[in-house]
């Protein structure tokens, strides 16, 4: 299941998508359409698609330096003048037919032994430049001569111009120089056939290796009861970890040293192998969390490390903008949301899940209000209704004999004295005419009137 998840991911990545596309093509605005060149090189990519239908106005390709094993999907490129497939997996030259425009070809560096495939080129009559150094066809006898006596239009092979004289000569030996390049060809052929059972072979045994290292690890643990292996892991995490590193060296050491031939199978096979160990060193990456503590106005950052890691081997390095923590000597650096204060950050280790747990508090310091009164406020209003229940259940009769009970008159609230010494006459008209009345009140008829 490892490998094959693997394989799954590599292929994923190494095929022509439209964003790839989009990502080179800056230089026409990231429109593909229009796009007459474009450089795909140094990829991965292990599958021609898509060009023929996306990029119908190329004129330049770069492909070199991938894993591409056969030329398709670019029949249709109607103007396409310069094609560059060298340092790929390339067997056979097939497909450019309909090239029509095609005026270089460089297939540099690929497993070309099939020579008599160059026949299909004979199409592309504008092809000048052709370039086949680094196959294994340009080892066979005769190579050259051959070449040159199938290709009437070319004018220079491998970077060499060809001369009038030299074609001639390659037409007048063609039938013989033909049938030893068929020769040498089905030798060849014998050897790949063999070469891909050996190496279907050595991908087998690696794969077999994998699955058995997986099942001792699986029935190692199914063995041991659960308290055994929590005490195994906790007396032993430091030696487990040592054990990998050491197994992993010496796996690396026995696949660079081992002697294989070169072929698109082995160059595949080590893209792949690295690929893993770099997939394997990715998915070793500490999970975090980063917590913004309003409350206490500080931001808290959980950084998931080994529960059975010793304290010692972790270096924490707070800094007003950024932290930088050091797990066995791997740096794990984040910036902040927020300027903080080194000098009373605090770091310590959860007894729960052994992670690392660092408080920053921020350098800009918020005040926040208390929240009593608003607790309060909710308290009482939570015991409103109660307190109008019990109020509506005691009921209350008002009494209106007036023997026992006596109403106060509103209107003599203030006493008269009072009003009297207060403000100038004018603007008490009510006391003088009270006066008056008093004085008629107290009327006697033996006192004369006053005049």
């Amino acid at each position: 299941m490892e490998d094959s998840a693997v394989f799954v991911w590599i292929f994923l990545n190494a095929t022509v998508t439209e964003d790839l596309i989009r990502r080179r093509a800056e230089h026409n605005d990231c429109e593909i359409f229009s796009l007459e060149e474009i450089s795909l090189h140094q990829q991965e990519i292990e599958k021609l698609e898509y060009l023929d239908k996306w990029c119908r106005d190329l004129k330049i390709l770069y492909l070199q330096n991938n894993l591409i094993p056969k030329i398709e999907n670019v029949g249709k490129l109607k103007k396409l003048e310069y094609l560059n497939v060298a340092l790929n997996n390339i067997e056979r030259i097939e497909n450019l037919e309909g090239c029509e425009e095609l005026k270089k070809l460089d297939l540099t560096a690929n497993f070309i032994g099939e020579l008599s495939s160059i026949e299909t080129l004979k199409y592309n009559i504008h092809l000048n430049e052709l370039f086949l150094v680094g196959n294994p066809c340009t080892e066979f006898e005769g190579y050259r001569q051959y070449v040159v006596a199938t290709l009437h239009q070319l004018k220079c092979l491998d970077s060499k111009e060809i001369e009038r004289s030299e074609r001639i000569q390659a037409l007048q030996n063609y039938p013989e120089v033909k049938q030893k390049i068929r020769e040498q060809e089905r030798a060849y052929l014998l050897k790949r056939a063999r070469e891909k059972e050996e190496a279907q072979r050595r991908l087998q045994e690696r794969k077999d290796k994998k699955e058995k290292q997986m099942k001792s690890k699986l029935g190692f643990d199914s063995s041991e009861s659960l308290k055994n292996k929590e005490n195994h892991q906790a007396e032993g995490d430091r030696e487990q970890e040592t054990w990998r590193t050491a197994e992993d060296d010496e796996e690396d050491r026995r696949f660079w040293e081992e002697p294989t031939p070169y072929t698109p199978e082995t160059r595949l096979e080590t893209h792949r192998y690295i690929e893993e160990k770099r997939r394997a060193k990715d998915n070793t990456r500490l999970h975090f969390s980063l917590k913004d503590d309003e409350e206490n106005n500080q931001i808290i950052l959980d950084l998931a490390v080994y529960r059975h890691l010793d304290t010692s081997l972790l270096d924490v390095d707070v800094q007003p903008t950024y932290i930088r923590v050091l797990v066995k000597g791997k740096p794990f650096q984040l910036v902040l949301p927020e300027e903080v204060k080194p000098d009373i950050s605090s770091a310590k280790r959860s007894q729960t899940t052994g992670h690392l747990v660092v408080s920053m508090p921020k350098a800009k310091e918020i005040i926040l209000a208390k929240q009593k009164v608003s607790t309060s406020v909710k308290h009482s209003d939570c015991n409103t209704p109660q307190k109008n229940a019990r109020r509506s259940a005691q009921v209350e009769k008002l009494e209106v004999d007036p023997s026992k009970y006596s109403f106060p008159d509103v209107t003599k609230i203030i006493q008269e004295k009072e009003r009297i010494g207060q403000g100038p006459i004018r603007l008490q008209p009510e006391k003088i005419t009270e006066t008056k009345k008093s004085y008629v009140d107290f009327e006697n008829d033996d006192v004369p009137p006053l005049i």
